[in-house]
């Protein structure tokens, strides 16, 4: 982003609050969650509000906005692309861009499960909440849902989304739950990536809320994928997790899980906005070919 658009932006911001939502309400709204090719293609960025700033080998990767925005816009702007996921911030200054015409957009809900906090699987509700995503003409909302039997903190944020879930099924709103079984290892939290846990994780996500009617899950890929699908038939879409040192083989899983029948989708952050050889264009072209 060159200084004067970066300077445009802030000043729009200080001086023209009012300019997002005006941007929001003349915002041309997708015709289906679906791209051309019957798929969601979303590209996630909503990993700073809750902390985590880190991609692939830089630790703090994520930490300069305008970089972000524009790994963000290119990554919008290419072929089969259809969608985003982000907190506020990061929406509305894309909206203030003028880049979400026609794109299919999420609202991150519950950021607060600060990484690394003691806190963390406690994850308020502090961003989005189905009254706003309504307001501005946004497609659904997306929650993370960390499962730990050990720790009490897990009923309050089971509880929240299935709130979320039944307030956003009142206003027709797509709900996106991120489900992982998590345990603590050495006070760190860890999610347990093996077909057994992420089948409990789907199992319990599924029947969160007053209805399943507007509920989509975002799951990552595992080894033994079509047991984990094979849990729920609610449509779900695969994230793309951590940037790999082998992106061959991460796109190889994806393309795996798309085969299966209840997967409609990829909704991937770093791994393609960070690639290793930084190229995000190729990156994300590579992910749309897997459909």
């Amino acid at each position: 982003m060159r200084e004067d658009s970066l300077r445009g932006l802030v000043a729009m911001r200080a001086l023209n609050p009012a300019a997002i939502a005006e941007a929001a309400a003349a915002r041309v709204a997708p015709t289906s969650l679906l791209n051309e090719h019957g798929r969601l293609m979303m590209i996630a960025a909503d990993h700073p509000a809750r902390g985590t700033l880190g991609a692939g080998d830089r630790p703090l990767a994520m930490s300069d906005r305008a970089d972000l925005l524009d790994r963000l816009c290119l990554a919008l702007s290419r072929p089969g692309v259809n969608g985003v996921l982000g907190t506020p911030d990061i929406i509305e200054d894309l909206l203030l861009l003028g880049v979400l015409d026609g794109l299919v957009v999420f609202g991150s809900m519950n950021r607060g499960g600060i990484a690394g906090s003691v806190f963390e699987l406690d994850d308020r509700f502090t961003a989005y909440d189905a009254d706003g995503l309504a307001t501005m003409g946004y497609q659904g909302g997306k929650m993370l849902l960390r499962i730990d039997p050990r720790d009490p903190a897990t009923v309050s944020t089971v509880e929240s989304c299935a709130r979320a879930v039944g307030a956003l099924a009142q206003r027709r709103l797509c709900a996106m739950i991120e489900p992982f079984w998590s345990r603590r290892v050495g006070g760190r939290v860890t999610n347990e990536l093996t077909a057994e846990a992420m089948t409990r994780a789907v199992t319990v996500a599924a029947g969160v809320g007053t209805t399943s009617a507007y509920t989509w899950l975002k799951v990552p890929v595992v080894p033994d994928m079509a047991r984990v699908m094979a849990a729920t038939t609610l449509p779900a879409v695969i994230l793309g997790g951590e940037v790999s040192g082998d992106p061959d083989a991460a796109y190889e899983a994806w393309r795996g899980a798309l085969a299966l029948p209840t997967v409609q989708g990829l909704v991937v952050g770093r791994a393609l906005l960070y690639p290793p050889d930084d190229d995000v264009a190729d990156a994300v072209d590579t992910a749309v070919s897997l459909f």
